[in-house]
C-alpha cells in the first residue's frame, strides 16, 4: 500500500475538516465524548436522547458501511445526560477502506472537540476462561493487520511524528470501567485485542499462534481508530464482546447469526457499563 503524496494529505486533511464542518450546520454539537458502536451493538443508541441524526451517506468526505448490521450514521445527543456523539456503523479494511479511511470518522470527531472515545466491538476468545457472550476491556493491543493511519506524512498539529504507545488504553477509564461493572455485578474480563484484517476467520495454526504471541481476543476493527485517536490526544477505552469460542482443539465452524445474537444478548451488560462511565466522566467537577 503506497504512502500518501503530500498533496494527498492535504487532501485528507481538508475532507476531515470538511466533514467537521458540514456537521456543525447540521446541528452536530461538540461533545467531549465520542462512542464507537460496534457489531450487533448499535442499540444503545436507543438510550441516546439524540438531537441530530446524520446519514454518513450525507456528509462529505466519509466512506460507506458495506456491513448488514451496521446502520452507518452519526448521532449527536444526551446519554445519562451528558452530551455524545456516536458512531452507529464503522468502516472495515476487509470492505477495501485504507486505515486512513476507516479513520476518517475518529479524526472528524477529535476535530469537533471529542476528547474521550468509548468503543465497542465483537471479538473472538482465544482465552480458554472466555465464553460466548463475556464481556472483555481492552488492556492493550496487538496490531497484525499490516498497515496502520499515521503513515505518510504527518499533520504536526494534529500529533506527533512518532506516537508513544505504551498505554493506548487509557488506565483511569478502564479502573472506571471495572468499578462501575463491579457495582452492576456483572462479570468483566480484561485482556489483549489482536488486531487482523479479515474478512475470513482464521484457521486452527492461526488461532495457535494468535494465542501464543499474547493475544486473549481477536477482531477485525479498533486498532485504526485507536491510533488515530491516540494521534490527537483523545483518551480511549475499548470493550470486546466475545461472540464466538476459538479454541482450536475445540473449533466450530462460524455461525453469524449466532455471534450477531450473542452481541445482542451481551448488550444490557454494556450499555450498563458504558453508561455508567459516560455519566461518571460526564459529571462537574467539584470546586
Amino acid at each position: 500500500m503506497p504512502n500518501d503524496t503530500p498533496d494527498d494529505a492535504a487532501s485528507y486533511r481538508e475532507r476531515v475538516d470538511r466533514a467537521a464542518d458540514a456537521i456543525r450546520q447540521e446541528g452536530g454539537t461538540a461533545p467531549a465524548t465520542g462512542i464507537i458502536l460496534g457489531t450487533g451493538l448499535g442499540a444503545l443508541t436507543d438510550e441516546l436522547d439524540a438531537e441530530a441524526v446524520l446519514a454518513y451517506d450525507d456528509l462529505p468526505g466519509f466512506p460507506a458501511s458495506t456491513v448488514e448490521s451496521h446502520e452507518g450514521q452519526l448521532l449527536f445527543g444526551e446519554l445519562e445526560g451528558v452530551p455524545v456523539a456516536a458512531m452507529q456503523g464503522r468502516f472495515h479494511l476487509y470492505e477495501g477502506y485504507s486505515p486512513k479511511e476507516v479513520a476518517f470518522p475518529v479524526r472528524v470527531l477529535a476535530t469537533l472537540g471529542v476528547e474521550t472515545l468509548l468503543i465497542s466491538n465483537a471479538a473472538g476468545g482465544m482465552d480458554p476462561h472466555h465464553e460466548r457472550g463475556d464481556l472483555v476491556l481492552i488492556t492493550d493491543h496487538i496490531n497484525l493487520q499490516g498497515a496502520n493511519p499515521l503513515t505518510g506524512p504527518n499533520e504536526d498539529d494534529w500529533g506527533p511524528r512518532f506516537l508513544d504507545m505504551s498505554e493506548p488504553y487509557d488506565p483511569e477509564l478502564r479502573d472506571l470501567a471495572k468499578e462501575k461493572a463491579l457495582d452492576a455485578s456483572i462479570p468483566l474480563h480484561e485482556g489483549v485485542y489482536l488486531a487482523v484484517v479479515g474478512p475470513m476467520l482464521e484457521t486452527k495454526a492461526e488461532y495457535r499462534c494468535m494465542r501464543q504471541i499474547g493475544g486473549d481476543v481477536v477482531g477485525m476493527s479498533t486498532v485504526p481508530e485507536v491510533l488515530a485517536a491516540r494521534h490527537m490526544g483523545v483518551r480511549c477505552m475499548a470493550i470486546s464482546v466475545v461472540t464466538d469460542e476459538c479454541l482450536p482443539d475445540a473449533l466450530d465452524p462460524i455461525d453469524v447469526e449466532a455471534a450477531l445474537a450473542a452481541a445482542g444478548e451481551a448488550e444490557p451488560k454494556l450499555t450498563r457499563i458504558v453508561k455508567g462511565v459516560v455519566r461518571e466522566i460526564g459529571a462537574p467537577v467539584a470546586s
